[in-house]
């Protein structure tokens, strides 16, 4: 298959750049500190965001949403961790995510991640944060929690499969 040369153009351009080649040229260890780090953010990331998605479900209902919700700076902490690494393993081996449909799905869940979650602190996030711990929460904020739990687990199943196809 035919690369498209614009795309060929950035891989190597990315893997280029001082940062790209400084996370190579670390040596042995550079990339798996990185994985090691990026699983770390993702545990805090989807560990925080997880456990609030299952609450807005259903479960845990003796604890209030507020409560819960008070574990997504770790989640933010986690995102801006996965993000950095992230970026490293793009810069170090551009060719292995760019043209791959693995990664680029990966890039498609975290989206609809992104967007869901813009959604929900702009339209449900203040009605569902003042229901009581015993209050089954509205059917919007349910469907939003759901799809949020989808596309973790699409980006950790992309993300993991990743290595397993080389472009």
């Amino acid at each position: 298959m035919e690369r498209n040369p614009t795309l060929q153009a950035l891989s190597d351009w990315l893997e280029s750049t001082w940062l790209g080649n400084a996370f190579i040229d670390q040596g042995y260890w550079s990339w798996p500190m990185a994985e090691s780090l990026h699983f770390m953010g993702l545990c805090l990331l989807v560990g925080s965001v997880g456990l609030v998605d299952l609450r807005m479900l259903g479960m845990a209902r003796g604890i209030p949403l507020s409560a819960i919700h008070r574990l997504i700076p770790f989640g933010v902490a986690g995102f801006l961790l996965n993000i950095m690494t992230g970026s490293l393993f793009v810069l170090g081996d551009a060719d292995q995510y760019i043209f791959n449909d693995a990664f680029r799905f990966k890039l498609l869940f975290l989206a609809i991640a992104g967007i869901n979650m813009l959604f929900f602190y702009s339209t449900a996030f203040r009605d569902a944060k003042m229901l009581g711990p015993e209050a089954h929460m509205p059917l919007k904020v349910k469907l939003m929690a759901g799809i949020s739990l989808a596309c973790w687990i699409g980006v950790i199943t992309a993300g993991r499969l990743i290595t397993f196809y080389r472009p």
